[in-house]
């Protein structure tokens, strides 16, 4: 690849991880993620698998999340309503990624921070 080939790409590259980034930054949209990864969960749910994580704020994240295409709220017509969320197949996508960060991050942890969990 030449020199002017390779600088034309990394505008482009650097302007995708940008968008990868925002799509999923912060310190609960992976989490929430994540949890998702494990089947459709309501609300209560997901606030039970990420104990510290206030009601407004998950609240706030699932719609960041719903508008980025990556969840979706399934809503269904019982007395009282019930509301689910799930990943869409573009939240789905993200699963090999997740893998590999998480596995970074038991590396990270053994290595920098001296956990061996």
């Amino acid at each position: 690849m030449t020199k002017s080939a390779k600088s034309s790409t990394c505008p482009s590259k650097l302007i995708a991880s940008r968008d990868a980034l925002d799509a999923i930054q912060g310190k609960w949209r992976v989490p929430i993620i994540i949890t998702l990864s494990f089947g459709n969960k309501r609300f209560g749910e997901i606030r039970k698998d990420i104990e510290d994580i206030s009601p407004k704020m998950l609240s706030q994240e699932l719609k960041e999340l719903e508008r980025n295409q990556l969840i979706t709220r399934i809503i269904y017509d019982t007395m009282p309503v019930t509301v689910e969320y799930s990943l869409t197949p573009l939240g789905k996508s993200l699963e090999k990624l997740l893998e590999e960060l998480t596995a970074w991050g038991v590396h990270f942890r053994k290595t920098v921070i001296g956990v061996k969990r």
